[in-house]
C-alpha cells in the first residue's frame, strides 16, 4: 500500500491543498455513511427482537425463560433452520456479492446495497437482546465505540505503514471464521472464550489498517477525478469498518455482556 506523504510529495500548490479537502469530505463520508449502518442494525435488531419476544403467553409457541415467549415469528428465527441462513447470510454477501457490486453497479447501487446488508444484519444481530441485558449491551457498544475511534485515529496519523500487518489480520479472519464454524458443533466454552479474544485483536488491528487503507486509497486515486469510483470506495470502506466495529462489539461482548 503506497504511503500518504509519499504519494502526496509529488503533489504541490493548490492540487495538493484540493486532495487534502477532498480526504476531509472522503473520510467524512466514510464514517457518516457507516453510522447510518450501525443505526440501521441497531434498529432493525432491535425491532425484530420486540416482535419475537412477547410477555403475553396467549398465542405464543414456546417459553424462553419467565415472563417471556417467543412468538410465532420469533420461533421461525431461532428454532427452524432458517437461523442458519439468517446466521451466514451476511457472510455470504461480502464472499459472493459485494465484490460483483462494487465491480457492476452504480454508486447509488452500491450504497443501497451498504443499507440493505446493515438490515439484514441487524436481523441476525437481534437474538443478543434475547441472552444480554439492555445496560450491557449499551455499555459494551460504549466500549467498542471509544476503542475504534482511537484506534481508527491512529490509523490515519501513523507514518508506519501498516500494509503488512492488514495480510497477517486477513489471514487471522479466515482462521477466525473456521474455528467459529468447528465450534457451533463443538459447542466448547474454553474454544470461544479463545476465539473472542483473538477476535477483539484482529478486529482492533484491522480497524486501522482499513483506516490508513481508505486514506492512502483516496489520496493515490484522486489525481484521475474519477468521482463515481471514488463515492463507491468510500461506501466499501464504510463497510470495512463497519465490519471491524460489529465485531469488535460483538466478540467485547462475549466477556463485557450480562445475561439475562
Amino acid at each position: 500500500m503506497a504511503d500518504y506523504q509519499t504519494i502526496r510529495a509529488g503533489i504541490s500548490g493548490d492540487r495538493a491543498a484540493e486532495i487534502d479537502q477532498g480526504l476531509k469530505a472522503h473520510m467524512n463520508k466514510v464514517y457518516g455513511t457507516m453510522s447510518i449502518g450501525m443505526l440501521i442494525t441497531a434498529a432493525a435488531a432491535w425491532a425484530i427482537a420486540n416482535l419475537a419476544v412477547t410477555a403475553d403467553p396467549t398465542g405464543a409457541t414456546m417459553a424462553l425463560r419467565e415472563g417471556q415467549y417467543l412468538t410465532g415469528l420469533g420461533e421461525v428465527l431461532y428454532t427452524t433452520p432458517l437461523r442458519w441462513v439468517v446466521m451466514f447470510a451476511p457472510l455470504a454477501f461480502i464472499m459472493f456479492g459485494w465484490g460483483a457490486l462494487m465491480r457492476r453497479g452504480s454508486a447509488q447501487a452500491v450504497s443501497l446495497g451498504f443499507f440493505v446488508f446493515a438490515a439484514v444484519m441487524g436481523v441476525s444481530m437481534s437474538s443478543i437482546f434475547l441472552v444480554f441485558t439492555s445496560y450491557s449491551i449499551v455499555q459494551t457498544f460504549l466500549v467498542t465505540a471509544i476503542a475504534f475511534a482511537g484506534l481508527s485515529l491512529w490509523g490515519y496519523t501513523t507514518k508506519k505503514d501498516l500494509s503488512g500487518m492488514g495480510t497477517f489480520l486477513i489471514m487471522g479472519v479466515i482462521g477466525l471464521i473456521v474455528a467459529m464454524i468447528i465450534n457451533i458443533f463443538l459447542a466448547s466454552p474454553a474454544m470461544m472464550f479463545a476465539i473472542s479474544a483473538i477476535g477483539i485483536l484482529i478486529f482492533a488491528g484491522l480497524t486501522a489498517f482499513y483506516t490508513q487503507e481508505i486514506k492512502a486509497t483516496y489520496v493515490a486515486h484522486a489525481a484521475h477525478g474519477d468521482q463515481e469510483w471514488l463515492d463507491k470506495a468510500a461506501i466499501d470502506g464504510s463497510l470495512s469498518l463497519y465490519i471491524s466495529f460489529l465485531n469488535m462489539f460483538q466478540f467485547l461482548l462475549m466477556f463485557m455482556g450480562q445475561q439475562e
